[in-house]
């Protein structure tokens, strides 16, 4: 009924049919009666023994999966979101200390030895 489940199948299982499970393939059936037997067995237990499992263990796994969710949401918000939001804002603090470093020691470097290879001319020739 509404409000049960989202939009559509939470997996590809809780919409097993007897056909995606017992399929006869072409020329080969059993007779009708055994087929139909076969069908309404299937159908009724996976019924009444999924009712079963859920009247069960249905309020206890609902409670510890709400817990579990819980708990998850709780560290998400007050413990990895704000350990996210510290690490961002100290690795630009180190971002910039990194930049003057490296404009400060390595662009004069590699300026220099670029202007060192810039002189060296390179031709080619072709030998006949």
């Amino acid at each position: 009924g509404p409000g049960r489940a989202g939009p559509g199948p939470v997996l590809d299982t809780d919409q097993i049919d007897f056909e995606d499970v017992i399929a006869e393939p072409e020329g080969t059936h059993s007779f009708d009666g055994i087929w139909k037997a076969s069908f309404t067995t299937f159908t009724v237990t996976k019924y009444w023994f999924y009712r079963l499992l859920a009247a069960i263990f249905g309020i206890p796994l609902a409670l510890i999966w709400g817990i579990y969710f819980a708990i998850l949401s709780f560290l998400h918000i007050w413990a990895v979101v704000p350990c996210i939001r510290s690490y961002l804002i100290e690795i630009q603090c180190i971002s910039r200390v990194y930049s003057i470093c490296i404009h400060t020691f390595c662009d004069p470097l590699f300026e220099a030895i670029g202007k060192i290879f810039s002189s060296i001319q390179a031709t080619v020739r072709k030998e006949i």
